[in-house]
């Protein structure tokens, strides 16, 4: 993966990636894997990435015959985590699961001699988070431009939820307020979990996390839309910012 393709990435979409320091030599490859495989999450359990590497480790038991086991080791916007595995043994058995580009600025905006493409070796990427602005289920905005009106005509009044400052929700959510010229108040909380729970308690007027965090929350939750030109793969039924005609922040290729 390029540095690039991180940033063009950023407002919209990011890939999850599987990610390892160092790999196994060859003769320890041909009898791997024999113990517990762990997939070390720099994330709080019950956010997006967590979901994922919790559905990877489901599926992986009809494959290996070794349990694949799931770490959460959130803090310092992954960095944590990420050194946690750079820093094991490298013998194939310990893999980190990642956002592409909340990891990349946690690099490059905090102190740490961790490189995101250079420290690791990256083994597959997995999908595609796409962030999206989502609202409690009984709130009185029914789309994206009852959103902007609100919070052109009453910015002091407005509270909106991510998953912590200079993540990939929040680069989102700044870059929606940004094209459409609003400003409100904005909570940070420790992971994607705790953002969809204070939506749901109505801590916050609207939030923007992963649009699939919404499975199994249809009755306490609304996604209004997802920050990008298409809609989702999956969440098919949720409407696309292009397709509504609500300008969204891009990044291009220079």
């Amino acid at each position: 993966m390029q540095r690039r393709s991180f940033f063009k990435k950023l407002a919209t979409g990011l890939a999850l990636t599987l990610a390892a320091g160092t790999f196994a030599t060859a003769t320890q490859a041909a009898d791997w894997p024999k113990r517990p495989i762990n997939i070390i999450v720099p994330y709080k359990a019950g956010g997006g990435t967590d979901a994922y590497a919790r559905a990877l480790a489901a599926a992986a038991k009809d494959v290996f015959k070794v349990p694949v086991v799931v770490v959460n080791k959130p803090g310092s916007g992954g960095l944590n985590g990420a050194n946690s595995a750079v820093n094991a043994k490298p013998d194939g058995y310990t893999f980190m699961m990642t956002s592409g580009g909340s990891f990349l600025l946690s690099t490059l905006t905090r102190k740490t001699k961790l490189d995101a493409l250079e420290s690791f070796q990256f083994v597959a990427q997995i999908g595609l988070l796409q962030t999206s602005l989502m609202v409690p289920v009984n709130s009185p905005f029914k789309d994206v431009a009852d959103v902007i009106a609100a919070a052109k005509a009453n910015p002091e009044d407005l509270r909106w939820a991510h998953s912590g400052r200079g993540g990939f929700h929040f680069v989102g959510g700044l870059g929606f307020m940004q094209k459409n010229g609003i400003q409100v108040q904005d909570v940070p909380y420790k992971g994607g979990g705790p953002t969809r729970a204070a939506l749901i308690g109505e801590q916050a007027d609207f939030g923007f996390l992963g649009v699939q965090q919404l499975a199994g929350f249809e009755g306490q939750l609304r996604a209004l839309a997802v920050n990008s030109d298409a809609r989702d793969a999956i969440m098919k039924d949720v409407p696309s910012f292009g397709e509504l005609g609500i300008p969204l922040q891009q990044y291009h290729r220079r």
